[in-house]
């Protein structure tokens, strides 16, 4: 019997191609097999960072979401859902890997930030060979975009989603020196309300498509948006101590 392939969970950074690492780069340019997460009916966002790196004969195999924001996470359905698209993907893997192929798995910004490829790992490890490429975060480039460092010193940075209560945002805005806010969407007016109360709207700054094509960088105050795009995120730079 062949010796079992490795998923390789490959970070590709936050979209820029010349961000991704020279691991990565060598990963994706000799892969058999290549999946990756998309919206349905979607070509999907990791795919097209990746256009015209891949060899002509590998194997795609699109892993596409049954359910994004049709169904509340409050509403039991949707774990459930979720739950058994992942194992369906990992049972696909692993199959893959027991006839000694490697499979490279295609993730937006850093595998273990808040990623799809993190519930793959969780049910690949322990029975299937599995590695995986680290990559710049997509607040790292939020935040190199303005211009300015986002800690200094003792700063604390704090990690917000934009889905939590208006009212934990708060807390926690309050409780910190430099933010980040990300899965802003549709809850940008609520993340607003949120920065004033705690004294930090004149601060934040509102990052969309960082290091993309479509790259914007404004003051959050001065952006007019009820919803922002997917790939959006705020910042607010800490003011620590510096020499």
């Amino acid at each position: 019997m062949s010796a079992p392939g490795t998923i390789h969970g490959v970070g590709l950074g936050p979209g820029a191609v010349d961000l991704m690492s020279v691991r990565a780069d060598r990963l994706l340019r000799n892969a058999r097999h290549v999946a990756f997460f998309r919206k349905a009916g979607r070509a999907g966002q990791a795919r097209g960072i990746v256009e015209g790196l891949l060899h002509p004969e590998a194997v795609e195999f699109p892993m596409e979401y049954p359910v994004t924001t049709e169904i509340p996470l409050s509403d039991p359905r949707y774990n459930e859902i979720l739950s058994e698209f992942y194992e369906t993907c990992a049972a696909h893997l692993r199959a893959l890997s027991a006839q000694g192929e490697d499979v490279v798995v295609l993730c937006e910004g850093d595998p273990f930030f808040y990623g799809s490829f993190m519930h793959l790992h969780s049910r690949l490890t322990g029975n299937t060979p599995v590695q995986v490429v680290p990559a710049t975060t997509g607040m790292s480039a939020a935040w190199t975009a303005t211009g300015q460092p986002v800690t200094w010193g003792d700063d604390v940075l704090t990690v917000l989603m934009g889905t939590l209560p208006e009212g934990d945002l708060t807390r926690r805005m309050k409780d910190t020196d430099a933010l980040v806010v990300m899965k802003i969407g549709r809850n940008m007016p609520k993340i607003r309300r949120a920065l004033e109360s705690a004294g930090l709207l004149a601060r934040a700054w509102l990052v969309q498509y960082a290091a993309m094509a479509r790259e914007t960088v404004q003051p959050l105050a001065e952006a007019d948006c009820e919803n922002a795009p997917y790939f959006s995120i705020v910042i607010v730079h800490g003011q620590g101590r510096r020499p």
